[in-house]
């Protein structure tokens, strides 16, 4: 049997930080305010000319060197994000070019919060039937460039980053059960209105600020609470393992209110709950594979441990991965 595994995470931020207290320059808000409804202290923003591609770069060679494998060794490359470079060529096949990964196919997945996790699971099934040996899946994203810096509402909340994790296939069974779910119904919680078929770009929608992302934040908040502990609880039935067997949970990091309900229905302490949204915010997809790659760079996880992937985003979209680390 051929089994997919992680054999190497690698990271990237861009340098620049925003904190809550440039924040309070910009828009009617505080430190205070942002904190105890978010959890959030920092995010990285992206230069004005740091494309997602860009940023995916060296997240995607650092985890090819930890690997101790060549980008020409992969068989594909699989970029989630909803801040790609244009809407095409991919971003993966601008990261294939950079990367002279010459026999990678190459594709994005749109699965906001939850691309990772969907990616994740869509390289599984590659490598487990067969179709590639070597993948190199990415979290990336640039959401400083679709947010509205006078909303006070949405601009506190997001980041820039990216994280990767190349996966290859092995003897011992890593990835045990996933739970991958959707529902369309609620697309006009978190949507970014304009710029698509539905509503292409014009005078009109560009002077409404519909290229900006819109967010109905609290019918989100109690959506999310929900989705993530059933899809949480959905993996491990599958795995045939419940919430006590977990070493470590790797929440999408969006809200700290979020992740502490979240561990609480899980019956999770706090120290098996990974969290970085205090330095970084919402990255979307980038959000949990930068926080498995930190969360492996702490050794917060050691081979044999049960670590759980678990995050929402809009769509919705949800994801939960139950991994056996080996």
């Amino acid at each position: 049997m051929r089994y997919a595994r992680i054999i190497g995470l690698g990271k990237y931020l861009p340098p620049k930080v925003l904190t809550n207290q440039d924040l309070e320059k910009i828009v009617d808000t505080s430190d205070e305010w942002i904190t105890t409804r978010t959890g959030i202290k920092t995010r990285h923003i992206a230069q004005d000319k740091e494309s997602t591609s860009a940023i995916a770069l060296p997240a995607a060679r650092l985890a090819l060197k930890r690997a101790q494998l060549s980008a020409k060794d992969l068989d594909a490359i699989i970029v989630a994000t909803i801040t790609p470079d244009n809407q095409f060529p991919s971003t993966a096949c601008y990261l294939q070019h950079y990367l002279k990964a010459e026999k990678a196919a190459s594709l994005d997945i749109a699965a906001a919060c939850a691309g990772f996790i969907y990616a994740l699971v869509y390289a599984q099934g590659l490598i487990e039937s067969g179709i590639a040996n070597n993948i190199l899946v990415v979290g990336a994203e640039t959401l400083s460039k679709l947010t509205d810096w006078e909303d006070r509402s949405t601009c506190v909340l997001f980041g820039d980053g990216a994280g990767a994790a190349v996966l290859s296939s092995g003897r011992k069974k890593s990835f045990l059960a996933s739970s991958l779910g959707a529902d369309g119904s609620y697309g006009e919680l978190l949507i970014l209105p304009a710029g698509g078929s539905r509503l292409p770009t014009s005078k009109k929608t560009v002077k409404e600020k519909m290229h900006f992302i819109k967010m109905k934040g609290n019918e989100l908040f109690r959506l999310a609470v929900r989705i993530m502990v059933d899809a949480a609880k959905d993996a491990l039935k599958k795995a045939n393992l419940d919430s006590t067997k977990i070493k470590l949970l790797v929440p999408h990091q969006a809200n700290i209110r979020i992740i502490n309900a979240v561990a609480t229905r899980l019956k999770l302490p706090s120290h098996m709950v990974y969290l970085n949204i205090q330095r970084y915010g919402n990255m979307s997809s980038a959000s949990t594979a930068i926080a498995l790659c930190e969360a492996y760079e702490e050794e917060l996880i050691k081979k044999g441990d049960i670590v759980v992937l678990d995050a929402f985003g809009g769509g919705l979209v949800w994801g939960a991965l139950v991994i056996e680390w080996v």
